[in-house]
């Protein structure tokens, strides 16, 4: 990594299919709950201030407060099966993780005694790399 004017930069070749030449790592994205309807804002702020006109995305309220953000950890597909609950309410950050495709799945089977085919494995591994193959595979 380089240090360049106080911020942290990836050089690109660290970075497949990305055109820009570099990427600041130092803006911080933040959740804020509306005090009107009880939903969830992400945003990609730059510095450590509240952006200007933050409105809510469900309500279109300006009542926001930000919350405490949840911390990620790198956990093996695994660990994740293992801590998975089907009965847990889910914010949007578990289903914009594509790891999580099929992991309900993969639960009701293990659930069930069954061991997953190596075939199901595979294009189970293959939608979470690249989730628009689905449609590809449909339309082709």
């Amino acid at each position: 990594m380089n240090h360049h004017c106080g911020r942290t930069y990836i050089p690109k070749v660290h970075l497949e299919n990305i055109t820009p030449s570099c990427y600041i790592l130092s803006m911080p994205i933040y959740e804020y709950r509306c005090s009107e309807c009880g939903s969830i804002t992400t945003e990609f702020v730059q510095g450590f201030n509240d952006p200007e006109g933050l409105t809510c995305k469900v309500c279109g309220s300006r009542k926001l407060k930000r919350m405490v953000s949840k911390v990620n950890s790198i956990s093996s597909q695994e660990e994740r099966l293992e801590s998975y609950n089907p009965l847990a309410r889910h914010d949007d950050s578990f289903y914009r993780d594509t790891r999580n495709i099929g992991l309900h799945a993969e639960y009701m089977l293990k659930k069930a005694g069954i061991k997953p085919t190596e075939d199901f494995k595979s294009k189970l591994e293959k939608v979470r790399t690249d989730p628009s193959s689905v449609i590809k595979d449909y339309e082709g």
